[in-house]
């Protein structure tokens, strides 16, 4: 509550209506050569991805570095991190909405856009896993002559529903909530093009009493539809691991620990969008120090749960009496493969403490650099779940090892090209910043009394 009535003060006392038009729609100008410059960067990295996952198409799936025991390896690792990604979005703008946080305003825009761009680029990995992508199909409960149906006990087959769901629910919410500001777009659009897309886009949108007390209501009901998936959906992406009997992944913590861990990760990478879009569009007025500060305790209440969930995991093991749980976790730190779980523990608990000090919750190089940190270490920590629990499971005959080959290395790059580019693409377009729930909280403009008719 402090916060709020912080920031709606701020917001009062130094933004007034023409200023937040001209801040969100500024954004929307032609591209600048630094646009272009970024642009083709992150096409330059998809290219790579595209060409490796050709590479891997034409020459098998050997080109990657799976091999018995260890078939699951980067692409799963990179799934679970881009759905972990999309968490955030919906908590932001569903789950703080529902509570009225004010401080959701100016960054929830942006959350969401990451959330449907990043369960468009999670939903690939399981096609490139494949490894004959062709056979996707496979994977859905369709009717068929051959009466083939997928195993509905398969936690895979789980995934399918869970992100499908999310997907939908996500992007509907996201475009519902658009809705007023392409239409505010749209009456101050400069070009045919930009016109036509806008007029296309709002739906007719005109802003009056009926269509308002609608709006309202369908944004509330999607936002009640879209909390449970904070939890449930990054719940059943644990169960493909939680389910199964291999060593380290059998335990019920997955689900909890998981959620957190995707609200973490997913909080780091909107600081990671926001920091530059704030600095490039002249967005401070708007996205200001409280909203960051706000972020900030989030990362830590969620870095906290993070590293209890790591203790916990090496607990349980010890107490289970199991000797295969004790082998497992003794493994990781100290085994051949210990730099990943160092770097997963240092970037995901240790780092993210410095977030107590007051000053570096406001500190903008700094949370930048530490969100591109946390998501390092949020990456490694799926890594490191996925790999060493294949990497030694139960019979030492059958252990075996994993490497990561440049053919896995390029497709994960791609892959953040391929994020990248839809989020360009949705800057330059359509407006990043909530137009309309910012002024919600401004007073009424002032009127010149002059133009008053008496």
């Amino acid at each position: 509550m402090a916060i709020s009535s912080e920031i709606n003060h701020s917001l009062e006392s130094r933004v007034d209506y023409r200023l937040v038009d001209k801040l969100v729609l500024n954004t929307l100008k032609p591209p600048t050569v630094n646009w272009y410059i970024l642009f083709v960067v992150i096409l330059a990295c998809l290219a790579v991805g595209v060409s490796c996952w050709t590479y891997q198409i034409l020459n098998g799936i050997g080109s990657s570095g799976k091999s018995n025991p260890v078939n699951w390896g980067v692409y799963i690792t990179t799934f679970v991190f881009w759905v972990g990604i999309a968490h955030s979005g919906t908590l932001i703008s569903a789950v703080l909405y529902l509570f009225r946080a004010k401080f959701r305003m100016p960054i929830y825009r942006i959350a969401e856009a990451m959330t449907v761009f990043a369960v468009i680029t999670a939903g690939l990995f399981p096609i490139i896993h494949l490894g004959r992508p062709w056979t996707f199909y496979w994977l859905l409960p369709y009717p068929n002559q051959m009466q083939l149906w997928p195993n509905f006990r398969s936690p895979l087959l789980w995934d399918v529903f869970a992100v499908s769901t999310y997907l939908t629910i996500s992007s509907v919410f996201f475009f519902v909530g658009l809705l007023p500001d392409i239409a505010t777009a749209r009456d101050k659009a400069e070009t045919k093009f930009r016109k036509f897309l806008y007029s296309v886009a709002s739906l007719g949108w005109r802003g009056d009493a009926e269509r308002w007390k609608h709006y309202t209501s369908a944004y509330l009901l999607f936002a009640a539809f879209a909390t449970p998936l904070v939890v449930s959906v990054h719940s059943v992406v644990s169960w493909d691991f939680a389910v199964s009997v291999i060593p380290g992944w059998h335990a019920t913590i997955f689900p909890p620990y998981f959620v957190a861990g995707a609200i973490f990760s997913g909080v780091a990478m909107v600081l990671t969008l926001l920091i530059p879009l704030r600095k490039a569009y002249n967005l401070e007025p708007l996205i200001r120090a409280e909203h960051f500060d706000a972020m900030s305790k989030l990362i830590i209440v969620t870095s906290c749960i993070v590293g209890y969930a790591y203790i916990t995991e090496f607990y349980v093991a010890w107490w289970s009496n199991n000797k295969f749980e004790r082998f497992q976790f003794y493994f990781r730190p100290t085994g051949e493969l210990a730099v990943n779980f160092w770097i997963m523990f240092v970037c995901n608990v240790v780092f993210p403490q410095f977030l107590w000090i007051k000053r570096l919750r406001t500190h903008i190089p700094f949370l930048f650099i530490l969100s591109i940190i946390i998501n390092i270490g949020m990456w490694f920590e799926r890594y490191n779940i996925i790999l060493q629990s294949l990497y030694r499971d139960y019979i030492p005959s059958s252990w075996g090892h994993y490497n990561f080959s440049w053919v896995e290395l390029g497709i994960l790059l791609g892959s953040f090209g391929w994020f990248g580019m839809w989020m360009l693409l949705f800057i330059k377009f359509f407006p990043s910043v909530a137009i309309t729930e910012i002024k919600e909280i401004l007073p009424p403009p002032v009127r010149d009394p002059k133009n008053l008719k008496h």
